[in-house]
């Protein structure tokens, strides 16, 4: 007991066969003494055995924000510890890649991070959730990742809604923005427009009136209620274009045998230049075409003749 009272204060060497005073074992480096599969132990970690996530969902990093934590990371270090996986004798980042481009440029040599066990669909899930769950993902990058669990880990859209801690009409309305035209998609990833305007936009389902109206919410700034009595306006006008369409070719009635004998008999006046127009009621009309007084004065004489 004596000897195990007197080894305190000396560091963990003395506590610790084969390990020095700094925690370091005789042959190995630092962090492989500290490493552990441990989820809640923090271990510092060489940045050039760390490799970046290869299922990153994450697409765009703000090279401004990027720099200003480069400089907060140089001034302060590391507050959040990422999370990695160990692969061989290297580690690959579960989350926290902006943290450790940061802290690689700001030429730290060690980074703090969680060691975590789990698969490539573990990491992949983790990776997805974690950057959902920021709020500085955009909405197109949200849809992609959503996309992603979906195809690759075989997710119905609820039981990604309880994983991801969504709704499941959430997640259904980020799914619907990768039915957008890209040139539109890259609007909302740009932020030249908002969800709210997506929303609007996907109203209509013709690809060529919702990059029309995404150029005119662009062009003119229009707000979300802005967007949407466009959108009500652009639909109301579609369906009388339809409608108008549907009556034009629906075929003509059957006529009776008397209508064309008249077409017949007075065409022969106009050269043929008569049209007759008759609803299945009855009602209708009979229009004449005609070149010159002569024809209107031969059919009159016809018509006199008969009486």
């Amino acid at each position: 007991m004596a000897n195990r009272r007197d080894a305190l204060g000396k560091g963990l060497g003395a506590l610790i066969p084969g390990v020095d005073s700094l925690g370091s074992a005789a042959s190995e480096p630092v962090y492989q003494a500290q490493t552990t599969h441990n989820p809640a132990s923090i271990c510092e970690i060489p940045v050039e055995k760390i490799s970046a996530n290869p299922f990153q969902p994450r697409s765009n990093f703000d090279e401004d924000a990027l720099s200003e934590l480069t400089e907060s990371i140089r001034q302060l270090g590391i507050i959040q510890p990422i999370t990695v996986r160990k692969i061989g004798l290297r580690y690959q980042i579960i989350s926290g890649e902006r943290r450790f481009k940061a802290a690689r440029a700001a030429g730290l040599t060690t980074i703090p991070a969680y060691i975590k066990e789990t698969d490539d669909q573990g990491m992949l899930e983790m990776a997805i959730v974690e950057n959902i769950q920021r709020e500085d993902l955009d909405a197109i990058e949200v849809a992609l990742s959503f996309q992603r669990l979906m195809d690759e880990c075989s997710l119905t859209q609820e039981s990604m809604a309880d994983k991801v801690g969504k709704k499941r009409a959430t997640v259904a309305n980020y799914l619907r923005l990768l039915k957008l035209p890209a040139e539109i998609q890259a609007c909302i990833r740009d932020k030249k427009i908002s969800m709210g305007h997506a929303k609007a936009i996907l109203s209509l389902t013709d690809p060529a009136s919702q990059t029309s109206l995404c150029e005119e919410i662009v062009r003119k700034s229009l707000s979300v209620r802005q967007a949407e009595a466009k959108a009500q306006n652009m639909l109301r006008k579609a369906a009388e274009a339809a409608e108008k369409d549907r009556e034009e070719s629906k075929p003509a009635p059957e006529l009776p045998d008397s209508y064309y004998k008249v077409l017949e008999i007075v065409g022969k006046y106009f050269g043929n230049n008569i049209s007759l127009k008759r609803s299945e009621q009855g009602k209708g009309s009979i229009t004449i075409q005609f070149s010159s007084d002569s024809e209107v004065e031969s059919f009159l004489k016809a018509i006199e003749s008969i009486n």
